[in-house]
C-alpha cells in the first residue's frame, strides 16, 4: 500500500484511506446504521480539509437526489391511488396453480414494474397477495417469495429509474467527468440481464428453492417458526395448582412451551411437572390461530408488555390484528419493546415476535427486534391504518375497508407514464419530468401532502447525498487512480472480458456485506481509471460496478427486498445462497459479455 500512496497524490490521500477504511468497516459490521456512517464520513473529510464543505455536500443538492424523493412520491401516488391494483390482481389469480408458473409470472410482470417503480414498495404490496395465493394452493411461501425479490432486482437494471443505486452511479459518473446516463443508457445490458436471469430462476425453482412449510402447518407455524409470546395465570385460573402435565393447556393448544418466569426466577424444561402459580409467565412458541384463541382463554391471559395496559387481552370491535415488518433501515432495529414505549408511539400492542426459523427465547418485551422480524399487532384500524405509511414498519395485510380511491386509478398512472415519457424522449430532463409528476399527483389529489412527506424515506436520502463525498475524495485525491493502477500491474495479462467479469464480481461480493450504494461511490473512480488503463471506455468499468452492485443474490443482507422475504418465506441463511449462487456465477460470464458487445470491445 506505500507504493500506493508514493508519487503523484495529494496529501490528504492518506487522509481519505483512513476514513474509507474506518467507513467501510462500520459497513459490514453495522456499529451504526450506514446513513449515519455516511454522514460521518463526510464531516471527517471537511473537518480534516481533504474537502471543502461544497464538495463534500454536493451530494445533498445533486439532481439524483432530488430525482429518487420525486420518485419516492411517485410510487406512493400509485399504490395509494390504487394504480397498480390490477397487478395485485394478476399476481394473486387462482389461474396461477404452481409455484414455477407464479414465478415465470413475477418474473415477466414485477421485474418490468421494478423498471420504473422503487423495488421495496412492490415487494410490500405484493408480500400479502402471494402469501394468500400460497395459503389457497397450500404451497409453501418459501417456494415463491425469493423470486419475487430477485426478480425486482433483476427489473431494477432495465432503466436509470430502476433504484436509487442507478442515480447515484450516473451522478458519481458525471461528477467525475464521464457523463451522466440517460434513461436506457444500460437497457440493453439490463434487457439481457432480466431474460436471462428470469429463465435461471424458472429452471432452478424445483431443486434450489426449499420447502419451508406453511402457516396452517402444525409443525412449521406451530413449533418449529411460529411466533414468539408470553401469557400470564391470572387469578381464579383452573391452572393454579396444577402442573403443565396435569393441566389441559398444551392438549387444548398446538404450542411448545420454552420457559416459565415466578417473579424474579426464571425456569427452564423440563417444566411438565412443575406446579404452576398466579401470576406465572409462560413463554411460548406457537401459531397465528392459536394466538387468537388465546385471546378468548380465561385460564390464560397474554401477557402485557411493560408498556401495554393489563387488560390487553381484551378485543374490542375496533380492534384489528395485522402482521408488520420491520424492514432495512428500519430505525426500530437494535431496540427493546421494553424502551422504546411500542404502544404510546404507535397506539398498537406487540402480541408475538416471529424471526424466520430462529428459536426465539428472550422474553417478549427484552427481545432486541432485528431488521426481517415480523411482528403481530393489535391496534383498532386507524392506529394500524397509519402504520401503513410508516417507513419503519411494512403492513403485510390489506385493511378490507382502506382501499384506494378508484376514479383516481387512471389518472394517477398517467401522470407516472407521461413524467417517464417526457424524460424518455428528450423534452425535459429527468429530474424535472419527476418533480412535475410529483406535483401533479398531489394537485389531483392521488397523494395527500402528508402522505407525500411520509413516503419519503430519509435514510435513504441521507446515505445516497453523503456518499457522493466518497468518490470526489477518492478522484481529488489522486487515491483512486493509484489503487487502479496497482490494480492493473496485476491484470495487465487478463483479456479485457475477464477484467471486467474480476470487477463485476468483486463489486457483487462487496456489495453482499455493506450498502450497495457506497460500493458504488468507492469503486465507480477505481474501476473506470482501471478500464482506461486497459484501454477501454470508461463507462465500460462503471456499468460493470453498476450492475455488480445491483445483482446482490448470494445473502438476505446483501438487499433490502431480499431482506423483507426472508422472515415471511422462512428461510435460512443459506437458503438464498444456495438459490443465488448459481445466478450470480450466471451474471458474471454474462454482464461482460454483454458489455463488450454494448462497446464493440
Amino acid at each position: 500500500m506505500a507504493e500506493l500512496l508514493q508519487g503523484s497524490l495529494q496529501p490528504g490521500a492518506l487522509i481519505t484511506l483512513a476514513v474509507l477504511l474506518l467507513s467501510i468497516s462500520l459497513f459490514v459490521w453495522a456499529v451504526i446504521p450506514p446513513e449515519i456512517t455516511g454522514l460521518l464520513a463526510v464531516g471527517l473529510l471537511m473537518a480534516t480539509g481533504v474537502l471543502k464543505p461544497g464538495e463534500a455536500l454536493a451530494g445533498f443538492g445533486s439532481p439524483a437526489l432530488l430525482t429518487v424523493m420525486a420518485l419516492f412520491a411517485l410510487s406512493a401516488g400509485l399504490f395509494k391511488s390504487g394504480a397498480l391494483d390490477g397487478l395485485r390482481g394478476l399476481i394473486g389469480s387462482d389461474a396461477i396453480r404452481t409455484p414455477k408458473r407464479m414465478i415465470v409470472l413475477l418474473s415477466a410482470v414485477v421485474g418490468p414494474i421494478s423498471a420504473f417503480v422503487p423495488n421495496t414498495p412492490i415487494v410490500a404490496s405484493l408480500l400479502p397477495v402471494i402469501e394468500g395465493w400460497c395459503h389457497r394452493r397450500r404451497i409453501s411461501p418459501s417456494k415463491v417469495l425469493l423470486p419475487l425479490s430477485f426478480a425486482t432486482v433483476l427489473g431494477g437494471t432495465l432503466t436509470l429509474l430502476g433504484s436509487s443505486v442507478n442515480l447515484l452511479a450516473s451522478e458519481v459518473s458525471e461528477k467525475l467527468g464521464y457523463g451522466a446516463f440517460s434513461l436506457f443508457s444500460f437497457s440493453g445490458i439490463g434487457l439481457g440481464v432480466w431474460l436471462v436471469g428470469s429463465l435461471v430462476m424458472a429452471l432452478l425453482a424445483d431443486r434450489f428453492l426449499p420447502d419451508r412449510g406453511r402457516d396452517d402447518d402444525n409443525l412449521v407455524g406451530g413449533l418449529a417458526s411460529g411466533y414468539l409470546t408470553e401469557v400470564m395465570v391470572p387469578a381464579g385460573s383452573e391452572l393454579i395448582g396444577q402442573s403443565l402435565h396435569g393441566s389441559r393447556l398444551q392438549r387444548r393448544f398446538d404450542l411448545d412451551v420454552l420457559e416459565l418466569h415466578r417473579g424474579q426466577e426464571r425456569f427452564t424444561p423440563p417444566l411438565a411437572d412443575r406446579p404452576l402459580q398466579q401470576g406465572d409467565r409462560l413463554l411460548l412458541r406457537c401459531n397465528r390461530a392459536d394466538l387468537l384463541r388465546l385471546q378468548q382463554e380465561h385460564t390464560i391471559v397474554l401477557a402485557p408488555t411493560p408498556d401495554s395496559p393489563d387488560n390487553a387481552d381484551t378485543v374490542a370491535g375496533s380492534q384489528r390484528m395485522v402482521e408488520v415488518l420491520l424492514p432495512a433501515g428500519s430505525s426500530l432495529a437494535g431496540g427493546c419493546l421494553r424502551d422504546m414505549r411500542f404502544r404510546q408511539r404507535y397506539n398498537a400492542t406487540v402480541l408475538a415476535l416471529r424471526r424466520g426459523n430462529a428459536v426465539l427465547r428472550e422474553r417478549l418485551g427484552k427481545a432486541v427486534l432485528r431488521e426481517g422480524d415480523v411482528l403481530l399487532l393489535q391496534g383498532p384500524k386507524d392506529a394500524i391504518r397509519g402504520l401503513q405509511a410508516n417507513n419503519d414498519l411494512v403492513v403485510l395485510e390489506q385493511l378490507e375497508d382502506d382501499l384506494p380511491t378508484v376514479g383516481r386509478k387512471q389518472l394517477a398512472l398517467t401522470i407516472a407514464v407521461l413524467s417517464i415519457l417526457l424524460s424518455g424522449l428528450g423534452l425535459v430532463p429527468l429530474v424535472a419530468s419527476v418533480l412535475l409528476g410529483t406535483v401533479a399527483m398531489v394537485a389531483t389529489g392521488c397523494l395527500r401532502s402528508g402522505e407525500l412527506q411520509r413516503s419519503i424515506r430519509l435514510d435513504v436520502i441521507l446515505l445516497l447525498g453523503s456518499l457522493a463525498s466518497f468518490s470526489v475524495a477518492l478522484e481529488k485525491t489522486g487515491l483512486a487512480e493509484a489503487v487502479a493502477r496497482g490494480l492493473l500491474n496485476g491484470l495487465q495479462d487478463w483479456s479485457i472480458y475477464w477484467a471486467l467479469a474480476a470487477v463485476f464480481l468483486f463489486t457483487t461480493l462487496l456489495t453482499e456485506v455493506m450498502s450497495n450504494a457506497a460500493t458504488v461511490a468507492m469503486l465507480i473512480p477505481i474501476a473506470a481509471k482501471l478500464v482506461i488503463g486497459l484501454g477501454m471506455p470508461p463507462m465500460a468499468g462503471i456499468f460493470a460496478v453498476l450492475f455488480g452492485a445491483s445483482q446482490s443474490f448470494l445473502s438476505p443482507v446483501g438487499y433490502q427486498t431480499n431482506l423483507m422475504v426472508f422472515g415471511p418465506g422462512r428461510y435460512r441463511f443459506l437458503d438464498v445462497a444456495r438459490y443465488g449462487l448459481p445466478l450470480t456465477v450466471v451474471m458474471t460470464l454474462l454482464v461482460p459479455l454483454l458489455i463488450c458487445r454494448q462497446f464493440g470491445i
